[in-house]
């Protein structure tokens, strides 16, 4: 998949946002936060990991969102560090276990934030294709909930949010 339009998209909304609230400070540390947390939050509605619990997995439209704004602020970090040059989506990692996938994620994330290369900003897209094959995510999919969750954020922002 293609990922400049998402990367024009978001570099517009960052700067919307950043406009709107007088933000002038370097939000890369809190980007990189928000993205941990919003995979938490993934991992949190698809209940893989959750061993202890027989209530299934939260609906496929509620667990693409949170798939979504993830990808909002993965796109947000490489703008940050100038990787946004990245035209297409990397291959997928080859991981079946979605609890395994989620640490792989998360520490990929970790890793970028302490080396802001394209080999690991790579990686973490790598790992969020995986996540999106093993929930059966097309990229079609992604760039439609994407667009979606977008105009939200501009809504929730004129809506003092």
């Amino acid at each position: 998949m293609n990922l400049e339009k998402l990367f024009t998209m978001q570099e517009e909304l960052d700067s919307y946002i950043q406009t709107n609230n007088e933000v002038n400070e370097d939000l890369f540390e809190k980007k990189g936060l928000a993205l941990i947390v919003e995979l938490a939050e993934l991992a949190n509605e698809t209940r893989a990991f959750k061993f202890w619990s027989a209530k299934g997995p939260s609906e496929r439209e509620v667990i693409l969102e949170e798939y979504v704004d993830s990808i909002h602020f993965l796109l947000s970090l490489g703008i940050e560090k100038d990787l946004n040059m990245l035209n297409e989506w990397p291959d997928p990692l080859s991981e079946q276990d979605l609890t395994a996938i989620f640490l792989k994620t998360n520490k990929s994330i970790l890793n970028f934030m302490e080396k802001h290369s394209m080999s690991t900003y790579q990686t973490v897209w790598s790992c969020y294709g995986a996540i999106a094959d093993i929930l059966g995510f097309t990229y079609e999919e992604v760039l439609e909930a994407y667009v979606a969750k977008n105009q939200k954020n501009y809504d929730r922002q004129k809506d003092g949010y």
